[in-house]
């Protein structure tokens, strides 16, 4: 197994940060079944809203590429199977990376793939060192999403491809009702019956959650924060009826 250059020193910072305690709590039950349960949940959506992420950094044949936000690596294994690239997965979950280790390894993709506990608003690597970037429904977990999507956008090189797939609220007001019905009632007894408790409390949080990240931070702001971090072309795709959203754009080249 290969591994990347990091600074040990941020890896260290990053276990004592209290900002993301209530991450870690909560996603401290879940890792393994996170994947088969997300689909489960999400009615197959979560499957494709990652590949549809995915599709856009694949194109640009990065030979390294940074999946932030990893968890027990759906997405991390896309990226291997759509690339001959290497992959470094992140994540401030000590369990979650331990589950991703496995399917990692259950996947015969140790050779290519490299897995660092870090958060993303820190991130232990130099400026430019990534041909891609993705991140996943990392936004509402952290204090100052502006200054953490510069931190992302600061270790690309110029030209590289971002993406991202967060949660969305649905703007047509019959989804919307759907929508808030299936969060605040169905999702966290979903959850319980086939998850237990951990799987009860992610759904009682997640939906109010999405609702205040999104009272303070709307997806147009979202677009103005990624221009401002220094990337261009940057465009948005809701899915799902406006449960999903991708954003991606490209690193700005040097004059």
């Amino acid at each position: 197994m290969w591994t990347p250059a990091v600074s040990s020193k941020k890896i260290v910072n990053a276990s004592r940060a209290t900002a993301n305690a209530f991450a870690r709590k909560l996603f401290a039950p879940l890792p393994k079944r996170y994947n088969q349960l997300n689909q489960v949940l999400s009615f197959g959506q979560d499957r494709r809203w990652r590949a549809a992420m995915v599709e856009h950094v694949v194109g640009a044949e990065p030979r390294l590429i940074l999946d932030v936000a990893c968890g027990p690596c759906a997405v991390t294994k896309r990226i291997a199977k759509r690339t001959n690239g290497r992959i470094v997965g992140l994540d401030l979950s000590a369990d979650m990376l331990s589950a991703g280790q496995r399917n990692i390894q259950k996947s015969g993709l140790q050779e290519r793939v490299a897995l660092v506990l870090a958060r993303g608003e820190q991130l232990p690597f130099a400026n430019e060192s990534f041909d891609a970037l993705t991140f996943t429904y990392l936004l509402r977990y952290v204090d100052d999403p502006a200054a953490t999507i510069n931190e992302l956008a600061r270790v690309l090189k110029p030209g590289a491809p971002m993406a991202n797939l967060e949660f969305a609220v649905p703007s047509k007001r019959i989804w919307l009702v759907s929508w808030w019905c299936y969060t605040r009632w169905v999702l966290p007894v979903a959850g319980y019956l086939t998850g237990g408790k951990g799987w009860w409390d992610v759904g009682r949080f997640l939906g109010p959650s999405i609702s205040k990240h999104y009272r303070q931070y709307s997806v147009d702001w979202t677009l103005r924060a990624w221009e401002h971090a220094g990337m261009e072309h940057v465009e948005r795709r809701t899915m799902s009826l406006g449960g999903g959203i991708v954003i991606w754009g490209y690193k700005t080249e040097r004059a």
